[in-house]
């Protein structure tokens, strides 16, 4: 009896007719094309991705990736050249880059300086580098580097305890990339200056604000911020898109110099070397090449004789 049944109920499972479902319009639709479309669609799909992957992640950088390759340009029309170093480029031979270093067929006129970060942090080769850079005849900047955790009162305080600027250096440079996720545009706004505001009273010039294009326009677009010197970060575009007024631009991060290992930031002011001058502390003593020249000697013998 068991085997009968066995044979029965395979019998009974061959005959039962098999229900397959059916396909969904969509895909009848496609069935019924022809096999050229399906190769037109692939190339469309290919060529949609290509556009996409060239537009947001080519396009942009397209700039950095030839500088990388050693094609590096600079922007045109500029003649004074310059750069900005922190402790990231390590031990600077000096001499070297005062006698060899050269952006465009033209020497480096000034040197921006991380300072201070917050109102805790001094950046480790900023004495080497602040002192060097007076010997070897550069114009020098000292910038600090706003920080989301501290207050601006208490950073502006601790960039003058350890920032002491002389004649014909270039105003105090605050460095503004975040904004505090705690305060309101306007609460940051106010910040930003009462830090330059406590600034300038101390040294007696104008600070100058760095930031890059599209901070700038969302946070410090106010007219208010006008009235200081701005040193804009613009990466791999052949001129600035700002059309406001501007002194310094930052136009690649990815430069190379002998006497710096690695890469360093290349800048550049939007003006004469007399301009530039004209923009350093005590500039109505030191206005001019050969004052500027008598002044900096001057103060590299101070210096020398504050070492001794």
């Amino acid at each position: 009896m068991t085997e009968k049944r066995k044979t029965i109920s395979s019998k009974t499972r061959h005959t039962s007719p098999v229900r397959h479902k059916r396909p969904g319009l969509f895909v009848r639709m496609l069935q019924l094309l022809p096999d050229w479309a399906y190769w037109i669609g692939g190339a469309a799909v290919v060529a949609v991705y290509v556009w996409f992957f060239y537009y947001f992640f080519v396009s942009p950088f397209g700039f950095r990736w030839r500088a990388l390759y050693g094609d590096l340009s600079s922007p045109e029309g500029y003649e004074i050249h310059g750069i900005d170093i922190s402790h990231y480029q390590g031990t600077i031979d000096w001499e070297v880059l005062r006698n060899q270093g050269m952006i465009d067929k033209c020497p480096i006129r000034f040197v921006m300086i991380k300072a201070t970060e917050g109102s805790s942090r001094v950046d480790p080769k900023f004495k080497d580098n602040f002192e060097q850079s007076l010997e070897y005849g550069f114009t020098r900047g000292a910038y600090h580097f706003y920080s989301i955790h501290s207050e601006a009162r208490q950073q502006a305080q601790f960039y003058i305890d350890n920032v002491k600027l002389l004649r014909g250096d270039l105003p105090p440079v605050l460095d503004v990339e975040h904004k505090p996720t705690h305060q309101t545009d306007e609460e940051f706004k106010m910040s930003v200056l009462e830090w330059l505001e406590i600034i300038e009273n101390h040294y007696g010039v104008k600070p100058i604000i760095y930031t890059y294009y599209k901070f700038k326009m969302q946070y410090l677009s106010e007219e208010v911020f006008d009235q200081y010197p701005y040193w804009i970060a613009h990466y791999y575009v052949d001129s600035v898109e700002y059309r406001g007024a501007w002194k310094f631009w930052q136009y690649t991060d990815v430069g190379r110099l002998p006497g710096i290992k690695g890469y360093v930031d290349f800048d550049i002011y939007n003006g004469s070397y007399y301009d530039l001058r004209q923009l350093t502390i005590g500039s109505q003593e030191t206005i001019g090449v050969d004052a500027y020249r008598e002044s900096n000697d001057s103060d590299t013998s101070a210096l020398q004789n504050d070492r001794k």
